[in-house]
């Protein structure tokens, strides 16, 4: 009987899975050690740290523990910092402020400072410190330093720099907290001068100037500081690689990935699984490609994160039958996020069908879908036009699996009856959610409403998003929209004008490219130069053939409708994604895919040019946009003009 608990703690330790956690805690129960602090203890911070879905199991624990100590109380804070919800934190802490019998120490401050960072809340964040002030731990080394992070999160380094200030003797730690608080403010000099003046550095220290300088496109800087390091690790090569990719620069990108491989450093799981994130955000399927061919042949293929890194980008750049071959050739068991990956991939170029037959055989593999899950099956239901299922589905989320519909949830549901026409019925669910509809919930039907022209209901909802975030320029650019397709002119001026009072700026239409393991940006409105030149001149060919041989003609009320989006109110013909595309046709070989990433919802103007260009020139082009793929092809369209 005496080794019962020396044994329950044994098995704690290799435990990995909810189910063993309750079995463990049942047999502590029935010893009587479920109500001893230490054995309470070690298993609730079991839950919080090792455990990824025990954090409401955990809570549970807390709940029912008699007078909980403050190592519990920090064990919860700690994992609520942690989580998708950080201020449930702060209501911890301030719980334990009033009822517990120990003051909070400086680990309690550390964790809770941590969540107000998290959530990017500085009035918070400032109650904290004084609490911490209070305390007398303002000037703790451990507290001092989370004090610098929170305040840089929060994009106040003013705070931050007084903080450190006060402290005595401040550590490595807390320098490098002081220049990540820097960067995270976008003050570059203020953190290279930080930089500068540090008594000691160490390998940390060089590797967030890095990450730093590629975050701000100072690439020439991040080059000097990677060639004065006499130490490199992993992070070191995984931030200047993943850095050059992030702005552009694939070829610089690449040979710095050949260079880790030539000093006899191996890239790892972190490295190309930062990479292809990269990839995947700037749509390099080229770059991608390569590090495929490198991860099959450096044995990294059976890594299940390795593997869905791969899904995640080849879906986002387009190629999505790359990534099912890749997902079907899995070795080992797929994981909840594999199959997401691919649901969400196959919803993005419009699949709805197979994104449906793929949920089905998740499910009969005995595989539990969760929220990000659901969120991809009613995204696919959505752009396929899918109301029944969608609707099905969302009940079947909530009555099945017990899960309860979060803001994601709500706005698919918002889109799949909006996108459809039906502005009445994604009004009212909207008015029926179970938790207040944010700005992205209205934003959603106003932009439904603008695409069908609702002008009474888009006024209505445009009313809403003014008590929500009346600065938003997106906002005030779709109401504008549903007044010029309505021919209500004078509306249309009232609306530009209210921006021009308010010093509004709409957000400029840009299309990316890549030619040649180069990435090409285009900005409407932005000043000419040679590539820009080289472009319009193509443009303006291919406009002419266009008109010859395939009749085409700009659409007037495209131009009205989706004008203020591209920052140009002289011509639709300017947008960014004809520049991108013009530039692809004068500068591609011929054959290859043309692909394209955008920044806004393509216009209807573009999408025809697009399926013109696609049969005329006999191309293949990919545009993704904001929200799917539009696969264009012998002159139609993947989204079968819906969307």
């Amino acid at each position: 009987m005496n080794n019962r608990p020396q044994h329950c703690l044994s098995l704690l330790r290799i435990c990995k899975t909810l189910k063993a956690i309750k079995q463990i805690h049942a047999s502590l129960v029935t010893t009587g050690l479920h109500t001893d602090p230490f054995f309470a203890g070690k298993l609730l911070l079991h839950c919080v740290v090792t455990i990824s879905d025990a954090l409401d199991y955990a809570r549970t624990l807390f709940l029912h523990f008699p007078n909980p100590d403050v190592f519990m109380y920090n064990t919860l804070i700690r994992g609520f910092s942690e989580s998708g919800t950080p201020q449930n934190a702060i209501f911890t802490f301030m719980d334990m402020c009033r009822k517990s019998v120990d003051p909070p120490d400086s680990f309690s401050f550390a964790f809770v400072l941590k969540a107000a960072a998290n959530y990017r809340s500085l009035k918070d964040g400032i109650q904290l410190h004084c609490q911490a002030l209070r305390h007398g731990l303002d000037t703790h080394l451990f507290v001092g330093t989370t004090l610098i992070s929170m305040y840089g999160e929060c994009g106040s380094v003013q705070c931050a720099g007084k903080v450190f200030d006060e402290i005595r003797s401040p550590n490595v730690v807390m320098w490098n907290a002081m220049v990540t608080a820097c960067f995270r403010s976008g003050d570059v000099k203020g953190a290279q001068k930080m930089f500068d003046r540090m008594p000691v550095r160490d390998l940390t220290s060089s590797n967030i100037m890095l990450a730093g300088y590629t975050k701000a496109g100072k690439l020439e800087l991040a080059k000097k500081v990677f060639l004065e390091m006499s130490l490199k690790d992993d992070v070191s090569w995984s931030t200047m690689i993943a850095g050059f990719a992030h702005n552009g620069c694939f070829d610089e990108a690449f040979g710095y990935f050949r260079e880790l491989q030539m000093v006899g450093m191996k890239a790892n799981m972190v490295t190309l699984t930062t990479v292809l994130s990269v990839c995947a955000q700037m749509g390099a399927l080229d770059f991608g490609k390569i590090l495929h061919g490198f991860i099959e042949k450096s044995g990294f293929s059976w890594i299940i994160s390795v593997n869905n890194a791969l899904i995640d980008t080849y879906s986002k750049c387009g190629n999505v039958g790359m990534a099912h071959l890749v997902f079907e050739r899995m070795p080992d068991k797929k994981s909840i996020v594999s199959w997401t990956s691919m649901i969400a991939g196959l919803a993005m170029q419009g699949h709805g069908e197979q994104a449906i037959q793929l949920f089905n055989e998740m499910e009969d593999s005995g595989i539990r879908p969760d929220g990000i899950t659901f969120i991809s099956i009613l995204y696919a239901c959505s752009h396929a036009g899918f109301i029944e299922q969608g609707c099905a589905y969302f009940s079947k989320m909530m009555d099945v699996y017990n899960i309860e519909p979060t803001i994601e949830h709500y706005g698919c549901m918002v889109d799949l009856y909006g996108r459809a026409g039906k502005l009445q019925k994604a009004f009212e669910f909207a008015c029926k959610m179970q938790i207040p509809p944010n700005d992205i919930i209205w934003r959603t039907l106003l932009g439904a409403c603008s695409i069908h022209g609702n002008v009474e209901l888009a006024e209505h909802v445009k009313d809403k998003l003014s008590e929500l975030d009346p600065n938003n320029s997106g906002d005030h650019v779709l109401l504008s929209n549903v007044y010029a397709v309505a021919g209500k002119w004078k509306d249309v001026a009232t609306v530009r004008r209210s921006m021009t009072d308010q010093k509004i700026k709409k957000t400029a239409g840009w299309s990316m490219i890549q030619v040649d393991k180069f990435i090409y940006n285009f900005v409407a409105g932005e000043k000419p130069n040679e590539i820009t030149k080289e472009a319009f001149d193509k443009l303006r060919e291919i406009m002419l053939r266009l008109r010859i041989e395939g009749g085409y003609v700009l659409e007037v009320v495209s131009v009205l409708h989706d004008i203020e989006e591209e920052e140009k109110e002289d011509s639709v013909s300017k947008h960014s994604e004809k520049l991108a595309v013009a530039f692809g046709i004068a500068r591609l070989c011929k054959g290859k895919v043309i692909r394209i990433v955008k920044n806004l919802r393509i216009c209807r103007d573009c999408h025809t040019f697009m399926k013109l260009i696609s049969k005329v020139y006999g191309l293949e082009i990919m545009v993704r946009d904001r929200s799917r793929f539009h696969s264009f092809n012998n002159g139609s369209c993947s989204c079968k003009d819906y969307w």
